[in-house]
This record gives structure tokens, C-alpha cells and sequence, in this order.
């Protein structure tokens, strides 16, 4: 897919949030989203990371960190055909890395069909 201007990401980016599974986002909390050209370690296959500790692990204190959930722009848009696709993949990989949030591991959810 050709390369696309920030402002043309971010059109798509808030267009694949407004597509996200009902339900999915309500019970967030203290998670930032982030978009990156590119993991720091230079992988060109990762295109989302959740960054945090899992609702079921957190303590009763109330100060945990804030949780992070990065997508990486550059591999998205190499990774997809087309707009369309892309969109597809950001849903995809929002989902995936919130479900990280909810304690869901990589493996179920290629069981279910979000991997």
C-alpha cells in the first residue's frame, strides 16, 4: 500500500475506532493509546503492543502506572492491501491488545479469531 500522510492514518485511525465491537472499551481504564512509526527494536511485523499489567493482576492500591497500547503505523500500512484493509487491521489490533488488558493471551485469542 502506498505510503499516507499523518493526517490521512488518523482519518482511518478514527474511523477504526468507531468500529471497534460494541462493549469493548467500557470497562478501560487508565489506558492511553499511542501511535509510532515503528517499535524501537526495529521489528517490521509487530503492529500493535499492549504495555501495562492486566485488570485480574492489578493490586487494590489505585496507582498503578497508566497502560499503554502502541500501533505501529509504518508496519500497519506495509501490512495492508488497501485502505480498507488497513482499517480492518487497526480494529484488529486494537481489539487484540485490549483483550492483552483484559488478561487474554495470544494463544486464545487465535482461538477465537482475533489473533
Amino acid at each position: 500500500m502506498e505510503d499516507l500522510s499523518d493526517e490521512e492514518f488518523e482519518t482511518i485511525l478514527d474511523e477504526a475506532i468507531d468500529q471497534l465491537p460494541a462493549g469493548v472499551t467500557d470497562e478501560l481504564d487508565n489506558v492511553a493509546l499511542f501511535v509510532e512509526d515503528r517499535p524501537e527494536d526495529g521489528n517490521t511485523h509487530l503492529l500493535g503492543l499492549y504495555d501495562g499489567t492486566p485488570v485480574g493482576e492489578r493490586g487494590n492500591s489505585g496507582l498503578e502506572l497508566p497502560d499503554n497500547i502502541f500501533l505501529y503505523r509504518d508496519n500497519l500500512i506495509a501490512f495492508a492491501d488497501d485502505r480498507d484493509h488497513l482499517r480492518s487491521e487497526i480494529v484488529i489490533t486494537i481489539v487484540h491488545e485490549i483483550a492483552h488488558f483484559y488478561g487474554i493471551d495470544d494463544e486464545r485469542l487465535h482461538e477465537i479469531g482475533w489473533g
